[in-house]
């Protein structure tokens, strides 16, 4: 469990304001559950407080429809019993895009105690691993079906989490690849 050894709690504020916030980032496309948003919101809060050391420094409402920090990271977010046969999912028509094209995949998974739990307060949260736009693009596609059951009607490019790049090697790869960009 070495590898997954970054993780942040869910706190009663992170958790309000991600229901506040759910309604107005929704979008309208096949959703595994009506949670979605919500979910994704609280991974990018988890994200921002490791990241920034202060999830508040994350304005959610101002990416709708862009990548989520820094126009390079894009957080994918999962609320499952934690296990390292989980994947890393991007949809394959996301990644199709040439509207989206961040650099990084972030996998966040909201460790529940029991698969369809409730998202609360303290729930662990763990940055489970990262992966480049480039590995995305390369990854097999598969139709993951619908958590109810049945197909989830498309396809995801998917990356097993433990093939993923640990966490504890990210901050110096993303500050590695910004000096690059600045030449």
């Amino acid at each position: 469990m070495d590898k997954y050894n970054v993780s942040i709690k869910i706190t009663r504020d992170m958790l309000e304001e991600a229901k506040k916030v759910a309604p107005s980032i929704r979008v309208n496309r096949t959703k595994a559950s009506p949670y979605d948003a919500e979910v994704g919101v609280i991974g990018e809060f988890i994200f921002a407080e490791w990241f920034l050391q202060n999830w508040k420094l994350h304005d959610p409402y101002s990416i709708k429809g862009k990548v989520d920090f820094f126009d390079e990271i894009e957080i994918k977010t999962s609320a499952f019993p934690f296990s390292k046969n989980l994947n890393l999912l991007v949809r394959e028509d996301y990644a199709n895009t040439t509207k989206r094209r961040p650099k990084f995949y972030i996998q966040v998974i909201i460790d529940l105690p029991y698969a369809g739990g409730k998202i609360k307060t303290g729930l662990n949260c763990i940055l489970a691993g990262f992966a480049t736009h480039e590995e995305v693009e390369i990854a097999e596609k598969k139709d993951f079906g619908s958590k109810y059951g049945g197909k989830g009607g498309y396809r995801c490019k998917y990356i097993p989490i433990h093939a993923l790049h640990p966490m504890n090697g990210f901050k110096k790869t993303y500050q590695d690849y910004a000096a690059e960009q600045t030449f």
